[in-house]
């Protein structure tokens, strides 16, 4: 089961905010908390990597952003990913219209606060009254109640607090559930690497965790980067406890990785799916029907083993969840249990 303390650091630092593009707040809780967990911590631009006595024995990671909004104008907001993306025309080749319509639609009505990006001070509350995409900028803008005195350029979070109901986890999840799970391995005796990047759901965070293998890699490199994954109900995201891939849009991931992660989840009765499998086989169901299929989606680990020419290699584990980029989004206890014990099978193994 899992314990008490891991729950009450979820509860904390899930109302801390971390909007895309300003987690520099969010990086001085985590700090906070990994050296009261005797960790050496070191900040980049980008990314804060926590260290235990033998750093190069397993290396984990997780990205720390979450989604909210940009003040980008007199009671004007803007989506935080699409801006820290510098997408300038966000209904052509980089996000799809129907995306655009799910995400006008996904946080009417929530309440949202503002803050200061450096030190996380609080500079009101307000709630999302409409949502739309402006014709002449091709953008995506929102209208809030209650911060009209708001300036350009200060981030917006959604107010968030965990639940627990009939044995899920809820709350906004991507992806502060694995970087609270980093954070409780050091509790657990972990004596490797977690790193936490910033700017994941803008598509860079894997530049800031290649520059630190640059300056500072090893010979292998091998790396596990830990994350959420999306199933459209309860009932399909329960049918395992824990997600692999063997691939992703972007590249192969390292076939040895993932085949000890495998070998470790029969040798523990722990049940997992191929997402990479899942997509396809679905894909081949859509195309006999006539329909668009689905992308294999875009990994930090797909990314950095394609721009890395070799430099870094790894793989994925990631946690099934429900409710996708939502207030809602949920995950199961014994899944998270199941992800916990997995990563510290993987720590022993290596150390």
């Amino acid at each position: 089961m899992i314990s008490n303390e891991f729950i009450d650091l979820l509860k904390a630092i899930i109302r801390q905010p971390s909007v895309v593009g300003a987690e520099h707040s969010f990086f001085r809780v985590l700090q906070r908390e990994l050296e009261e967990r005797g960790t050496h911590v070191t900040w980049y631009e980008g990314l804060l990597v926590a260290q235990g006595s033998k750093p190069f024995s397993t290396m984990f990671s997780a990205h720390i952003d979450r989604h909210g909004l940009i003040c980008t104008g007199p009671d004007e907001f803007q989506y935080a990913a699409f801006i820290s993306a510098n997408r300038t025309d966000l209904l052509n080749n980089s996000v799809s219209e129907e995306m655009m319509t799910k995400v006008t639609e996904r946080f009417r009505t929530e309440q949202v606060f503002a803050y200061e990006p450096w030190s996380g001070v609080y500079r009101g509350t307000g709630v999302i009254r409409n949502s739309y995409v402006c014709e002449f900028r091709n953008n995506l803008i929102f209208e809030i109640d209650g911060l009209d005195d708001v300036v350009a350029g200060t981030p917006v979070a959604f107010k968030d607090k965990l639940k627990i109901n009939t044995g899920r986890l809820q709350g906004q999840l991507d992806n502060v559930l694995s970087a609270a799970v980093l954070v409780h391995l050091f509790s657990l005796g972990f004596k490797g690497t977690a790193f936490f990047t910033a700017q994941e759901e803008a598509g860079k965070s894997w530049r800031y965790l290649l520059e630190w293998f640059r300056r500072f890699g090893g010979s292998t490199n091998r790396l596990f980067v830990v994350d959420t994954s999306p199933f459209p109900s309860i009932e399909l995201a329960n049918q395992q406890l824990l997600v692999l891939r063997e691939k992703d849009a972007n590249a192969t991931f390292n076939k040895r990785a993932t085949l000890l992660v495998e070998e470790m989840c029969q040798c523990q009765q722990l049940s997992y799916l191929f997402k990479d499998r899942y997509v396809e086989a679905d894909n081949a169901r859509l195309q006999r029907l006539g329909e668009k299929p689905h992308s294999l989606g875009s990994t930090e680990m797909g990314r950095i083993i394609a721009a890395s020419n070799g430099l870094v290699d790894g793989t994925t584990i990631q946690i099934p969840t429900t409710g996708y980029h939502t207030m809602e989004e949920s995950a199961s206890l014994e899944s998270v249990t199941a992800f916990i014990s997995l990563l510290m099978m993987l720590s022993d193994e290596a150390g």
